[in-house]
């Protein structure tokens, strides 16, 4: 058998981590998944306990019923351990790396996975997923934090890159600066002056606190006023109210794009 690629990850993980992934995945994948003949998941890199693919399975349920989500993990002790979880066909564990086991998928979701990793990597990485996915799939890739209260994750398909979303639980957002530290590795070290995630995350932040005023009627309402600034600010931002008032900013990738990237191929 062929060594999958990659490495452990540390494994660490809550119920509803990736609840807001799942969730911003339910509704930009619902077509690609409607279409597959084999609507087939990808949940890689699952961790020390199967939860975020048992989570992962129910809520993409109700979007097709008949989904199949297969978890994957390079530790074959990971791999044994989450057997119990196992609801064939719906629901599978198998060992796996970046090669996807030798799988078709319509979506990877591959969260907190390749934020161990340097930024050279990156790019080798999403080449090879991307490379493996079904005809019109789908890569997601970002960080969260242990709750899952901030997250940032890049779409990506076979061509590369297609935008960055930015995610919050507005009850507990001091500011949208703290989102830098949940950035992708392919951007948490191009927060700087001069890279224009820098940029956004400040016209964020400087939308939330010109917005303050409308904390009285709540973070939503405040939310949504700082995203509604960011959009007349010129930058390409691509969901609506209806996002935004789950805590999301989803911006197209070339606005975001470092100014000098790895090579993606």
């Amino acid at each position: 058998m062929t060594r999958p690629e990659g490495k452990p990850t540390r494994g660490t993980t809550n119920q509803n981590r990736l609840r807001r992934v799942d969730n911003w995945i339910a509704a930009h994948a619902a077509g690609a998944l409607h279409d597959a003949a084999d609507p087939l998941v990808i949940d890689l890199g699952y961790g020390e306990t199967p939860v975020t693919a048992v989570e992962l399975r129910a809520r993409l349920a109700r979007v097709r019923p008949d989904v199949r989500v297969v978890g994957l993990e390079i530790d074959p002790e990971r791999v044994a351990a989450a057997a119990p979880a196992a609801d064939p066909p719906g629901l599978t564990f198998a060992r796996g790396g970046f090669e996807l086991a030798g799988l078709r998928p319509t979506v990877v979701r591959a969260l907190n996975v390749l934020r161990q990793y340097d930024e050279a990597q990156v790019a080798p990485a999403w080449a090879t997923m991307t490379g493996g996915l079904a005809p019109g799939g789908l890569l997601v890739e970002g960080t969260c934090d242990e709750l899952g209260r901030l997250a940032a994750w890049i779409c990506l398909d076979h061509t590369g890159p297609r935008s960055l979303t930015l995610a919050a639980r507005l009850s507990t957002l001091d500011t949208p600066a703290t989102l830098a530290e949940r950035l992708p590795k392919a951007l948490i070290h191009h927060n700087v002056p001069g890279e224009p995630v820098y940029d956004l995350l400040r016209a964020l932040d400087d939308g939330w606190r010109d917005a303050a005023p409308y904390a009285t009627f709540g973070a939503r309402q405040r939310w949504r006023r700082a995203v509604a600034a960011v959009k007349a600010g010129g930058w390409p931002v691509l969901d609506g109210p209806a996002r935004w008032r789950l805590g999301e900013l989803t911006i197209a990738w070339p606005a975001v794009s470092p100014s000098m990237p790895a090579k993606f191929s």
